[in-house]
């Protein structure tokens, strides 16, 4: 028999086996435990984010800044950044089975940030022209959060992960469908920040700051949606609609998020941001307990389709 090395840290000969995957003692028994911190884990990042949006709304509220050129950019950059790698960890940490290598997950964050720059905005700001007609009425902005929004940023997370990491062999477990499609949500959402941050010149960051941590909860969030079915379909012969339904379901949540969001905006978010906040921690509360089944069903699968030739 030949010897083979772990799996997880390519380093320990394995003595163990699951799913197919070569272990060693301490990362098979890191696999295999019941991952009891996993509620605990998400509370405290949702923890950390609301203290960075507490702490940034009330610097910028007490000390108001003027910002523009590279200082704005700078300032930009850390403030789409966090709340995204926030949930970013998070997440990469729940793959227990085979933790994907870090930069693949940190390789399809940062493209799909620069293929929502590069084509998205221009695709919905030039050729759609949603600025212009978004905000006619609330049919018109229903309507085209959903099917020219939604379906556009959807698509662009599925496309990341789909031509780059899902015919590797690094894809080799329905979780990683859903750590990757986080990755993808996650940069789609800190593009879309720093653009907001950028086009708004910095101004009212106080509220701002909550309008860019709920759109990268939410944003991690239908990604890990487009990424479970992208997963499903790798793993199991799903029929031919599977595929589109899961990009179809992610793009109606994000409409609708969009469209409620930019409600809450126009409702008074520079009044009371803080009717923003409690609107994040709803998002968020949802959104995680969503994916929270989606992984744990996930990895329940993977470990039950291990049980077979461990009985020979």
């Amino acid at each position: 028999m030949t010897s083979q090395t772990c799996c997880v840290c390519h380093e320990r000969p394995a003595t163990q086996t699951l799913g197919g995957r070569p272990y060693c003692d301490e990362h098979y028994e890191h696999a295999t435990r019941d991952n009891r911190g996993f509620v605990r884990s998400g509370l405290i990042n949702l923890g950390l984010i609301v203290v960075f949006t507490l702490v940034v709304s009330g610097f910028t509220a007490v000390a108001p800044v003027n910002l523009s050129g590279g200082g704005l950019l700078v300032v930009g950059l850390v403030l789409a950044l966090i709340p995204a790698l926030l949930w970013l960890g998070f997440f990469y940490q729940q793959d227990r089975l085979e933790p994907e290598p870090r930069h693949f997950v940190l390789g399809v964050f940062f493209l799909a940030m620069l293929i929502t720059d590069v084509f998205g905005r221009r695709f919905l700001d030039g050729f759609f022209q949603t600025r212009e007609w978004l905000a006619l009425d609330s049919t018109s902005a229903l309507v085209g959060y959903i099917l020219v929004v939604g379906f556009t940023l959807e698509a662009i997370k599925y496309a990341v992960v789909r031509f780059t990491v899902y015919p590797t062999l690094e894809f080799d477990e329905r979780m990683d469908g859903i750590v990757y499609g986080t990755a993808a949500g996650l940069g789609v959402a800190t593009m879309i920040n720093l653009n907001f941050i950028l086009d708004s010149g910095g101004a009212a960051l106080s509220s701002g700051i909550i309008y860019i941590v709920v759109t990268a909860l939410a944003h991690g969030a239908f990604g890990g949606v487009v990424g479970y079915f992208l997963g499903e379909a790798k793993f199991v012969s799903e029929p031919a609609w599977w595929m589109p339904l899961g990009v179809a379901l992610a793009a109606v949540l994000d409409g609708l998020f969009s469209y409620f969001l930019a409600e809450v905006n126009q409702a008074g978010i520079t009044v009371s941001p803080w009717r923003g906040l409690l609107f994040a921690l709803v998002v968020a509360v949802v959104t995680f307990g969503a994916l929270l089944y989606l992984i744990r069903r996930a990895i329940a699968q993977t470990l039950k389709s291990s049980a077979a030739p461990q009985g020979d």
